[in-house]
């Protein structure tokens, strides 16, 4: 496959109004560029005629690669459609609802060759709506950047922004599922990628309406903890399992031998004493948790060398 500059990665869902808009403006900015480039728009199910507008827009421009998905299978499943197709060095994602504009890519292609792996946009101007604007999206959105900002160790103050840039090893090293686009960067940065931030521009949306509810942020905490979990103990699982589980074994135990005391030396009762269940079930559980880490253990390496996957990799070599 020939290799090029730049791949442009659109996920797109019922946005109908939107594309004749995008197909003159993302050309255009692509054009003023100055870089070969191709543009992978992504149809997950969509209900209205977005997928004729994208057909339109493919007999117009064969820089463009369109792929129509079955049904809706969400924003993360059509990114990694995207990102498994891309061929440029440079993969750049942006939603397709024209709220980014074009015209801050080479901005984050300058911030690029500055040596980065991963560039971020920042929607600095987002919430100059209004007061509801303010108390309903923004207080919910900057802690949820706060909270994904010190689980992963990755400080973004914007990761909900579509607009990214990643290198094309980047994104062929990760395997996205649920909805873990928006930790990508996070999620790379196991790879020891370097991750850089610059404001862009925000515009409001145009046509249709948010694809997003409050559904969602219960989601993104669930996706949270399985990158924390990913990020910190995916080759090592025994280390979180094993912890815990000799805590609860220990404390167990030692309510146990208390117990013991009191009813050899003391000639206490403990048929009646709540205490004698609970040091049950915390050694049992104790145990539980050991046993799962240890299985854990056995799992991650079946995984790794089944797949011939190496825990390492390499910025370079000479």
């Amino acid at each position: 496959m020939t290799q090029i500059d730049l791949s442009i990665v659109l996920p797109i869902y019922n946005e109908e109004e939107s594309i004749p808009a995008l197909a003159k403006e993302l050309p255009a900015a692509l054009d003023a560029i100055g870089k070969s480039y191709e543009i992978i728009c992504v149809d997950d199910g969509s209900r209205d005629g977005t997928f004729a507008a994208l057909k339109a827009w493919r007999e117009q421009d064969d820089c463009v690669h369109v792929i129509r998905f079955r049904r809706n299978f969400g924003q993360t499943a059509a990114f990694a459609a995207g990102f498994d197709r891309a061929r440029g060095d440079v993969v750049i994602t942006m939603d397709a609802d024209l709220q980014n504009d074009p015209a801050d890519i080479p901005k984050l292609l300058a911030k690029m060759d500055e040596g980065f792996d991963v560039v971020s946009g920042w929607r600095v101007e987002r919430w100059q709506e209004g007061l509801k604007s303010f108390i309903v999206r923004k207080i919910p959105s900057a802690t949820a950047n706060w909270l994904i900002s010190k689980t992963t160790g990755v400080y973004l103050h914007d990761y909900g922004c579509s607009l990214k840039a990643y290198r094309n090893e980047v994104v062929k090293g990760i395997k996205l599922y649920g909805d873990m686009h928006r930790f990508v960067p996070a999620i790379a940065s196991w790879f020891g990628v370097t991750v850089a931030e610059v404001p862009v521009k925000y515009r409001s949306r145009r046509f249709g309406s948010s694809k997003y509810g409050a559904g969602r942020i219960f989601r993104v905490l669930l996706d949270l903890m399985t990158v924390r979990f990913l990020l910190g103990y995916s080759t090592r699982p025994i280390r979180i399992f094993g912890a815990w589980g000799l805590i609860s074994l220990l404390a167990g135990f030692g309510a146990a031998v208390y117990l013991t005391i009191l009813k050899l030396f003391y000639n206490v009762q403990l048929s009646d004493r709540p205490l004698l269940l609970m040091a049950v079930l915390l050694m049992v559980v104790g145990i539980q948790l050991i046993s799962m880490g240890l299985l854990g253990e056995l799992i991650v390496r079946v995984y790794f060398e089944s797949q011939g996957k190496p825990i390492y990799t390499v910025r370079e070599e000479l």
